[in-house]
């Protein structure tokens, strides 16, 4: 009767709950013995809504200024910075989204098929890390669609979710959710809702919520944003991670209902050559906290759960979110 009334009290959590912090339950539940330590862990981890994903591209291919594709003259470190991903995920048991550029899949085919084997997710990033704004409609759609097949050829798979190269999707190109949706995706996670250096949309949610336009449906899934003195500040992915100090991240993840972490293989390798022909600024932002990152991102996902990009889907009452017609 007792493991009964447990799981009915459980149930009466996700029920009334639902929308409230995973963090929540420890103070609902803590102080009654009708439910154990176990039962609110796994409530938790069901609530839970933080996303795990990567942007598979090597060192060079995040050069958005010099416009240089010219990469097999470049030295390929992205095999190393692979392994070390999954090879962390593993020790955790963690299952995400990796959004792989279908350049990558062309020339390192092996890459691929390493993520997709260790069971995640599989998600488009372009085919060269070319910028949303510089294209027009239709280069979007056939660099897009391109490098959709590769990924799909080589992981033997649907690919459904996107991300575009540095979040350049703005109020100027919204049209490419149109095109998204059209070649056949049904998550994106493009939408950074601040400004940006190479996009942004700040006006857009910085939670879950759903696109329609003429060919259909899109659930996206934005960068998600915290709050720090006042302020509404990015801090789960890229030189953001790196360069706040992780007791700074820990204190926003566990206020956080909704976290869109996102990272690259060459975030955790500080041993990358130099691009001195970005600007200092730019060097910079490429470098800074290098040398740490990687045991910070161990005590991320040592310290929260994660999912990949699917699994939280299953976890969401699309009913219930804002929907941005286009």
């Amino acid at each position: 009767r007792d493991a009964q009334e447990s799981r009915g009290l459980g149930d009466v959590y996700k029920r009334q709950h639902l929308e409230r912090s995973p963090a929540y339950v420890s103070r609902l539940f803590r102080r009654s013995n009708k439910i154990s330590e176990s039962q609110i862990q796994k409530i938790k981890i069901e609530l839970t809504m933080n996303i795990l994903t990567f942007d598979i591209e090597d060192w060079y291919n995040h050069d958005d200024y010099s416009q240089d594709f010219e990469w097999d003259k470049f030295e390929v470190r992205l095999y190393e910075g692979v392994d070390k991903i999954l090879e962390a995920l593993d020790r955790r048991h963690l299952r995400g989204t990796f959004f792989c550029l279908g350049w990558v899949a062309e020339k390192y085919p092996a890459i691929i098929r390493r993520i997709a084997d260790g069971g995640h997710q599989i998600g488009c990033h372009s085919y060269q890390h070319q910028l949303a704004t510089r294209f027009t409609p239709a280069q979007f759609e056939q660099d897009t669609g391109k490098a959709k097949k590769l990924l799909e050829d080589i992981a033997g798979r649907e690919v459904n979710a996107y991300r575009v190269p540095s979040f350049s999707i703005t109020r100027n190109n919204l049209w490419a959710f149109d095109l998204l949706a059209k070649l056949g995706f049904r998550y994106d996670c493009s939408v950074f809702p601040s400004q940006h250096e190479f996009g942004g949309i700040p006006e857009f949610p910085s939670s879950p919520f759903l696109i329609r336009t003429a060919h259909g449906t899109l659930k996206e899934f934005p960068i998600s944003l915290g709050n720090f003195l006042g302020r509404s500040i990015v801090y789960s992915g890229g030189g953001y991670f790196r360069i706040m100090p992780y007791m700074l991240i820990k204190s926003l993840m566990k206020k956080s209902d909704y976290v869109m972490s996102y990272f690259h293989p060459s975030d955790f390798d500080p041993g990358q050559p130099p691009m001195p022909h970005l600007s200092r600024m730019r060097q910079f932002k490429n470098r800074v906290g290098l040398k740490n990152a990687y045991s910070k991102f161990q005590k991320l996902i040592a310290d929260f759960d994660f999912a990949s990009l699917e699994a939280i889907d299953r976890r969401i009452d699309w009913s219930t979110v804002r929907i941005i017609n286009l």
